[in-house]
């Protein structure tokens, strides 16, 4: 059995109130809309996000990969979160043979994650490779000092500003920037409000 390390969320573990548990569970909520086709969750974690996607758009919804660098945690999701439309795979998002591995997706799902590796850059570029024309990317990311200063969260490689944020994601052909407070997303910062997530939907021309 998994245990809650503050990283990993296990809802089974957790109080139906929990403030981590529903930041999380409100980011898939927010990504579902745009879920169609075949779709990829990257860092897909105890599996829970995809299983919500599986079921709130299963018309839409041909195929879900739901990849995770832990082989425990897979293995944990593919029995606690069985699927007809989702098969879950062990991957690391940094690995350059990813995105010939996995091909390409409608949509493409990655919370919490880019904080997590050394060369964001290099993630973000297997996304472009692996979104089809007219695909869409959904991808959060708390905020921080910026990239390559510390940071008080153990498991964190970085934390970068909205303004590093923004760039990283400039080479898709659109993307709209949210900023989420607790379950609640806003797509303009208000002045005196400090935003700890922000979360970017981005577009590949067809």
């Amino acid at each position: 059995m998994l245990e809650w390390t503050g990283e990993r969320i296990i809802p089974k573990l957790l109080k139906p109130m929990n403030g981590m548990l529903l930041e999380h569970l409100a980011r898939y909520y927010f990504a579902v809309p745009y879920a169609e086709g075949r779709v990829l969750d990257l860092a897909c974690g105890t599996g829970y996000g995809s299983h919500m996607i599986a079921k709130e758009r299963k018309r839409e919804v041909t195929e879900i990969v739901a990849v995770d660098c832990d082989e425990q945690t897979i293995r944990y999701a593919a029995r606690e979160y069985n699927h007809q439309k989702i098969r879950f795979i062990q991957g690391d998002a940094e690995d350059s043979e990813l995105p010939a591995r996995l091909g390409q997706f409608d949509t493409i799902v990655c919370f919490e994650t880019i904080e997590h590796v050394a060369d964001d850059r290099k993630v973000i570029e297997h996304f472009q490779q692996m979104l089809k024309p007219g695909g869409t990317l959904i991808v959060s990311t708390p905020f921080g000092r910026g990239r390559g200063q510390p940071t008080s969260e153990p498991f964190h490689m970085h934390q970068l500003t909205p303004e590093e944020f923004g760039e990283l994601v400039a080479g898709f052909d659109s993307c709209e920037m949210y900023y989420q407070r607790g379950v609640t997303f806003e797509a303009v910062k208000r002045d005196g409000v400090r935003y700890f997530i922000g979360v970017a939907v981005c577009r590949k021309k067809r």
